[in-house]
């Protein structure tokens, strides 16, 4: 019994956890931020190479890849 506090607590980290991870990866945010990133673009508050990236970013968080911006060397000559 005298673990239930902690283990209380713990459970409560996951479903926050899941909550955020919900948030920022479910598809309804992914297209959200892809549907701005477009608006954006269509407006001209953005290049095209910018909207290219931040759709590389958007999706590689969506698929589980943090930090998936490429520098300008790691790019392949097609992506610059």
């Amino acid at each position: 019994m005298p673990l239930a506090p902690i283990s209380g607590l713990i459970k409560l980290g996951e479903v926050l956890q899941d909550q955020v991870d919900n948030e920022l990866h479910g598809r309804s945010a992914v297209r959200g931020q892809l549907e701005e990133l477009e608006e954006a673009r269509s407006s001209g508050s953005i290049s095209e190479e910018e909207e290219l990236r931040g759709q590389r970013e958007i999706l590689g968080r969506a698929m589980g890849r943090p930090g998936n911006d490429q520098s300008p060397e790691s790019a392949t000559e097609e992506e610059r």
